[in-house]
């Protein structure tokens, strides 16, 4: 007999309510839809609240032993997508508290690895026995490599190209003519009578050149919900760091300052070289990247954080706006991820909006196009402006 639409959507409901009655759907599962079921019984059948698959006549089936976490793994990656698959295993961590079992290079093998994944495996870092640190570098170099792949093309392409518009000569070639800013240069030798605009004074695009035209730094908060943004920004950090036109510096940050600008070749390497958790002082690492700057008008300072400051306020903002009267280019960045709206100190952000450095979240898509303005010295393309004031 066919299935119909009506039978599909039962046996979805019978799979999301659980249960030994089949959650009131009067649907029997078979096959291999028993098993998937199984493998989601045993995370969300845990909870004895209103929140529980079933209604609470099931409890989880994973319990603390790696064996059949392992088992549970494979069958998870066998039955669901690997979109599901990564949500399931952030919710093990969460719910069921196996963050522990990561610590065993066998259970690193069967996890479907994503950012989510590399920013627990960073955060129980100094807890890892060495004989796991090669697999737990095997994940992490695996994430990087795909994350390098996917953005590195793009952000050198918009960069690039930015660096040749922000290089302004006045005697350009006919092609090297910036006609938009040509035009603003001249607007007072417009002639109505001929509905044109006499350029006395051409103003044109520099070409690529081997010598270094911006300095970048990247200024990342290391606190534990920054997770995702650090992973992005070391990245990011590395494709930077490759671009001779850019001098890249990337400083991470809790209470203490460390500058891991040596370690930007492998962005594997700065990964394993933050500490993930603990207070917050922006003002103590705003002074750090401040003391750095030599050529301010040459300069994009990106700060990425909640904004949760555990240091002086009053100073904090008094560095952003002496950075940004020096003529530094000042971005700051509430998270860099693809995890939507972030929590953040909504008062800080407000005071850094006075000051004319609009604080928003940014998806890793968008961060090159963020860049390209902040090199240009035009307005960044801010998403979603009215959820973040």
């Amino acid at each position: 007999m066919k299935e119909t639409a009506y039978d599909e959507r039962l046996r979805r409901w019978r799979l999301v309510l659980g249960g030994e009655s089949g959650g009131g759907t009067g649907c029997a599962l078979a096959g291999t839809d028993v098993a998937m079921d199984g493998a989601l019984t045993a995370l969300y059948g845990a909870d004895k609240g209103a929140g529980n698959r079933g209604g609470g006549n099931r409890s989880a089936g994973l319990g603390a032993s790696a064996p059949s976490v392992a088992r549970w793994l494979g069958d998870i990656r066998t039955y669901f997508p690997s979109s599901v698959v990564q949500v399931m295993q952030r919710d093990a961590i969460d719910r069921l508290g196996l963050s522990a079992l990561l610590l065993e290079p066998e259970m690193l093998e069967a996890v479907e690895a994503d950012v989510h994944l590399v920013g627990t495996l960073l955060s129980l870092n100094k807890a890892m026995p060495e004989t796991t640190k090669e697999t737990a570098r095997a994940v992490v170099r695996k994430v990087v490599d795909d994350l390098e792949k996917r953005l590195a093309t793009r952000t050198r392409s918009t960069l690039t190209g930015a660096l040749d518009r922000s290089a302004k000569i006045n005697r350009p070639r006919h092609r090297d003519i910036d006609w938009d800013r040509t035009i603003r240069a001249n607007l007072k030798n417009y002639l109505p009578e001929f509905n044109t605009v006499v350029p006395e004074r051409l103003v044109g695009y520099g070409r690529a050149s081997q010598s270094v035209k911006k300095d970048v730094v990247l200024c990342i908060d290391q606190s534990g919900s920054m997770a995702a943004s650090v992973v992005y920004a070391s990245v990011f950090g590395a494709v930077l760091a490759s671009m001779r036109s850019i001098a890249t510096r990337l400083v991470v940050f809790d209470t203490a300052v460390v500058d891991l600008t040596d370690q930007l070749d492998d962005p594997v390497d700065v990964l394993f070289g933050t500490q993930l958790g603990g207070g917050t002082d922006i003002n103590r690492a705003l002074a750090y990247c401040q003391s750095q700057i030599t050529r301010p008008a040459d300069t994009v300072v990106v700060l990425i954080s909640d904004l949760y400051e555990g240091g002086i306020r009053d100073e904090m903002l008094k560095r952003v706006a002496a950075m940004k009267a020096s003529g530094v280019q000042f971005v700051a960045l509430l998270a860099l991820s693809d995890e939507g709206t972030p929590a953040y100190d909504r008062e800080h952000a407000a005071a850094l909006a006075a000051l004319g450095a609009p604080a928003f979240a940014c998806t890793p898509d968008l961060f090159p196009d963020v860049m390209a303005a902040a090199i240009e010295k035009r307005p960044l393309p801010i998403p979603d402006m009215a959820t973040h004031q």
